[in-house]
């Protein structure tokens, strides 16, 4: 896919995503009957927000891409689904989102060769979020990013490009 047709795809996604998306209340006050029980029992109020938190920050940023599931699109972006890329080391993840990607890579035996742009917009806090909620769901069960560990990965790639 030519990067003209990826970013035209994204687009397209995100809009698709943003009009279908539900008025979800922002703030967690209340609770509809409908709604899906949350599964917080046993994590700590903390780890809870912050992985609330990093659903927030995948559902404006990720899912276009990657999907509600995390299965991404075959061919096109890879799942984050029990794989090594997001299970594997912390530090290659986080850069992966600060700097973003380009170029083939072989997830669960499937190659794909597409873009993920930088995504170094993102706080410390919004970085380690996002990453701990995809680490933690899907199927994944690897431990949390926090925000020091973000800032280090940022620190450290800004000082080999000065």
């Amino acid at each position: 896919m030519t990067p003209f047709r990826t970013i035209v795809a994204s687009i397209l996604l995100v809009m698709i995503w943003a009009c279908s998306s539900t008025n979800q209340d922002q703030e967690g006050d209340s609770q509809s009957a409908n709604s899906e029980p949350e599964e917080e029992t046993t994590m700590p109020v903390q780890a809870t927000q912050m992985v609330e938190q990093g659903k927030a920050v995948y559902s404006q940023y990720c899912v276009a891409c990657h999907q509600v599931d995390g299965n991404g699109m075959s061919g096109a972006f890879p799942p984050l689904t029990q794989t090594k890329w997001v299970e594997g080391e912390k530090t290659e993840l986080i850069s992966i989102v600060l700097n973003g990607m380009q170029g083939p890579i072989t997830v669960k035996g499937e190659e794909y060769n597409g873009v993920m742009s930088s995504h170094a917009f993102l706080s410390d806090e919004e970085v380690a979020a996002v990453l701990t909620y995809v680490r933690q769901s899907f199927g994944n069960s690897a431990s949390e990013i926090t925000a020091a560990e973000v800032a280090e990965v940022r620190e450290s790639a800004d000082s080999t490009t000065n």
